[in-house]
């Protein structure tokens, strides 16, 4: 049995006793924390932006959009930089520091009046003033610092979670499998405290103290972070992967005018096919899909050396890197066709706040929500929708029918409650405007149709994405699989702003206001929101082609059921 030393008391501790869940509980606390910490500032930035800022609802929309988008576009690099080079314990701390850094300088932006703009005079609303270049540039340093430390921490959270467990063992996979249902559960009550608790305390109390309590959870997050570090199991960066898929294309267009397809069934063609190295848990087989890739591991004359081993890396890939290659391939369409399901939840977070600004938030008589606290019923219906789902719809489903939703099944779904989602939002925006024009005001509560079915929506297309992703990449490649969610928001946030930009231009005429204007009363929100539905049928028709051609990763477990499963979106 191997042993590590412990330096502070010189005690040999078994390997066993690193890793599982005792170490789980301080990577769960951490993030748990550090979540609290980032989204209970970002929640109600709208507000922030137009409230103490005093942008227009436009101009906060797009400046929003843009820093989400840059934040979502940042694992991608993370995921690079701890693959590669320094591992996912690194990454997430430095990663930590900077978030500290950015809630910091967040925090200073509503503390010091010199660094935000004087509050608007009551008597003369529209004569308010606009961040001057330093306090915006403030502003932006702190969300830069911010988007730093999500790009370290979002691609390497899960994964690092997942090495704790040994996966070639059946207690191990048990083991992740309850860790991915804990992920789920501490995020959905996450987003319940940030958007209840911290949103009053911003919106009723004080700005710099619903920034500042953020900020404290994040140095605790930090604490125990490296309190932690006894316990962990460290996996150690094996190389860029993006170098070997340079490598397998680099070596099947060097041999793009070789001739396989008549050897193949007589044996005559031989793959170079040699054990996978040991940190790989499965190994693929050939499969018969982009079949110009596998040149990349047909062995030619010269291509082994004495002791098989290739004579040139960019010439003779083995059958697995073809493989990891052909994954990858397989999952960008898929990919793809999940931004538009998240621009119809972006398109409604943005415009939520200023809606329910809008109408009447009383319960009882004493008490106003607050408007960033209204998206709280879409995180509360996938907290109670995902238990059901979990532990009583799929159980009876499999236990009467044998069936189990497969992982694009699932995604699909999401996409069609997306969709309604977004039509429920136009028409009650159509039904508030007419209202306003009668002077008379709406319950905050009609918003609540939209905002369940935008729950049921994540808790199908979200999460089926996020396990799709961890199943489907090689397992090596796992923090680059978890930056890929991150990347859809970001690529949505920029189409959202691009929409946001492009429809307020071409909506508005001379003495006519656009749809998205600062009034909404005067604007024609929900003409947006139908839009936006529009391209999300289009988008489910895209997806419903995508996932007829894909194939799941040989070995999986949905490999089998898509076999024995007709595929329903």
């Amino acid at each position: 049995m191997e042993v590590v030393e412990n330096s502070k008391n010189r005690e040999i501790l078994p390997e066993k006793k690193r890793g599982g869940w005792r170490a789980v509980t301080f990577i769960l606390g951490n993030e748990t924390l550090e979540r609290v910490a980032t989204m209970g500032i970002s929640a109600n930035f709208m507000a922030y932006f137009t409230k103490v800022f005093h942008m227009e609802l436009v101009e906060a929309s797009v400046v929003y959009n843009l820093w989400s988008g840059f934040t979502n576009l940042a694992p991608l690099l993370g995921a690079i930089i701890s693959d590669a080079y320094i591992g996912r314990f690194k990454t997430i701390a430095y990663a930590s520091f900077f978030t500290l850094l950015g809630l910091m300088t967040v925090t200073l932006t509503a503390w010091l009046p010199q660094l935000h703009p004087p509050p608007c005079n009551i008597h003369q609303p529209d004569s308010c003033n606009g961040p001057n270049k330093l306090q915006f540039g403030i502003l932006l340093l702190g969300l830069g610092f911010l988007s730093i430390g999500s790009g370290g921490i979002r691609p390497c959270s899960i994964p690092f979670g997942t090495d704790q467990f040994d996966q070639r063992t059946e207690q191990g996979l048990i083991g992740m499998e309850s860790f991915f249902n804990w992920y789920y559960l501490t995020f959905s009550l996450v987003l319940i405290i940030t958007h209840t608790v911290l949103i009053y305390i911003q919106d009723n109390i004080s700005w710099v103290l619903g920034f500042s309590i953020p900020a404290g959870f994040m140095a605790c997050a930090l604490v125990l972070f490296f309190v932690g570090m006894r316990f962990y199991v460290y996996v150690k960066p094996e190389g860029s992967v993006f170098s070997g898929i340079a490598r397998v294309i680099v070596a099947a267009s060097k041999k793009r005018n070789l001739e396989i397809s008549a050897g193949v069934d007589d044996g005559t063609v031989q793959y170079y096919d040699p054990p996978v190295k040991p940190g790989v848990l499965s190994k693929l087989p050939l499969t018969n899909q982009f079949k110009f890739l596998d040149k990349a591991a047909v062995i030619a004359e010269g291509d082994l050396r004495s002791d098989g081993i290739p004579a040139n890396k960019w010439r003779l890939c083995s059958v697995q890197d073809v493989e990891e290659v052909k994954c990858l391939i397989r999952i960008v369409p898929v990919w793809s066709a999940g931004i538009i399901c998240i621009v119809a939840m972006t398109a409604q977070t943005t415009f939520i706040i200023p809606q329910a600004t809008k109408m009447d938030r009383h319960m009882g008589p004493h008490f106003e929500i607050p408007p960033g606290s209204v998206s709280v019923i879409t995180f509360i219906t996938i907290s109670i929708w995902l238990p059901i789902y979990d532990r009583i719809l799929i159980p009876s489903l499999w236990r009467i029918h044998k069936f189990r939703f497969t992982l694009l099944q699932r995604m699909g779904i999401g996409i069609v409650f997306g969709i309604l989602s977004t039509f429920t939002a136009g028409f009650v925006e159509t039904v508030r405007r007419t209202r306003a024009s009668e002077s008379a005001q709406m319950s905050v509560f009609w918003l609540a149709l939209q905002l369940i079915l935008m729950g049921l929506s994540e808790s199908f297309n979200f999460i089926g994405q996020i396990e799709f992703f961890n199943t489907q990449f090689p397992e090596h490649m796992r923090s680059i699989a978890n930056s890929l969610f991150p990347l859809s928001f970001g690529a949505s946030n920029y189409l959202s702003s691009l929409l946001v930009t492009t429809v307020h231009k071409l909506s508005g005429r001379k003495h006519q206001p656009g749809w998205l204007n600062n009034d909404l009363d005067r604007g024609k929100l929900d003409y947006f929101y139908y839009l936006i539905a529009g391209l999300g049928v289009v988008n489910l028709v895209y997806f419903w082609y995508c996932a007829r051609s894909y194939r799941y990763k040989a070995g999986s477990q949905f490999e089998d059921l898509e076999e024995k499963q007709t595929l329903i979106i």
